[in-house]
């Protein structure tokens, strides 16, 4: 990596995303029309093709990661993203896969070192780009709610959730891209409302005035386990522009984008729970960080040394 570069890094988490049959009957990703993703991965899908993975094209590289960490059962969301955020494996640790949300365990775990503890210590900086709605504040203050892994992390490194009025100010994204379940269902009208090609276009700005920048996507998981498939054909046409939007303004020179999951679940509409299946990491940027950052990248505690490696902390 050449010193003078102004590296960045956007940490675009998609939560229950596996690599899954090409079944168009069964895996929204093997029949959802996809152009912005398909035109980075020269027509290929998120999908299982041993023949094809990794997948190298002009911006981007496709790996499977190993999300079952050799541990019997099925990955959970809480030990999974502990494992991303931590470079710890996690369920062999306590001993299973667990969640959804950090049990005392696995929060002592993430509390004692993650991402944004290292980015923070080494001088960069770091953010959380969620926006959470009052009510999520007043649950967790009030000890009817947990955090999440990703939250916690956050806090563990004195990164201030994103407020209301952050996403109000355009310093922050909704959970859903657009804002627009902040008027369906918070039921907040005058909520400003992205197209997603807006967002994804603000995902860009808001990474670039970091150094580190960490987005989760819950509704994925959420999805899945609905096992509505047009439901989740509408979910991946809007995250496909979302992409769309990222891409066409995303300097491949500057930084890499990562999307990676905790754990497969959307790719199989046919059960209600998590899947065994290995997870993407869809690496984008230049040829260069690419190939440094994706070396020896096997399974989910693989990403957390990774990042570290890019940013040149010591691991």
């Amino acid at each position: 990596m050449a010193k003078d570069r102004i590296m960045k890094f956007l940490f675009l988490f998609l939560d229950g995303v596996g690599l899954g049959a090409d079944d168009v009957e069964i895996n929204p990703f093997a029949c959802t029309p996809m152009p912005n993703l398909e035109a980075l991965l020269d027509g290929q899908r998120l999908i299982q093709d041993h023949q094809r993975l990794p997948v190298q094209t002009e911006r981007a590289t496709l790996l499977p990661l190993d999300a079952c960490l050799g541990v019997e059962g099925r990955p959970q969301s809480a030990s999974g993203q502990a494992t991303l955020l931590t470079g710890k494996n996690v369920p062999v640790i306590i001993g299973e896969h667990y969640g959804p949300k950090p049990n005392p365990e696995i929060q002592a775990i993430v509390e004692n070192g993650n991402l944004f503890n290292k980015l923070k210590q080494a001088g960069y900086q770091a953010s959380f780009l969620n926006a959470f709605p009052e009510g999520y504040f007043q649950a967790l203050d009030s000890g009817r709610r947990l955090p999440g892994a990703v939250a916690m992390a956050a806090r563990s490194a004195c990164i201030s959730l994103k407020t209301q009025d952050d996403l109000f100010n355009g310093e922050a994204l909704s959970a859903d891209f657009t804002a627009q379940g902040w008027w369906d269902h918070l039921k907040l009208p005058g909520t400003p409302i992205l197209t997603p090609e807006q967002a994804g276009i603000r995902l860009k700005e808001l990474t670039f005035q970091h150094d580190f920048a960490f987005f989760e996507y819950w509704l994925s998981d959420y999805a899945g386990h609905k096992r509505d498939m047009a439901n989740a054909q509408a979910l991946l046409t809007t995250f496909d522009q979302v992409l769309g939007g990222l891409l066409s303004v995303w300097e491949d020179e500057k930084g890499l984008i990562l999307l990676t999951s905790d754990h497969g679940n959307l790719e199989d509409l046919t059960v209600r729970s998590h899947t065994l299946n290995p997870v993407p990491a869809l690496v984008i940027g230049a040829a260069d960080l690419r190939q440094a950052f994706t070396q020896n990248l096997r399974n989910l505690a693989d990403l957390f040394p990774a990042i570290l490696r890019f940013f040149k902390i010591p691991n």
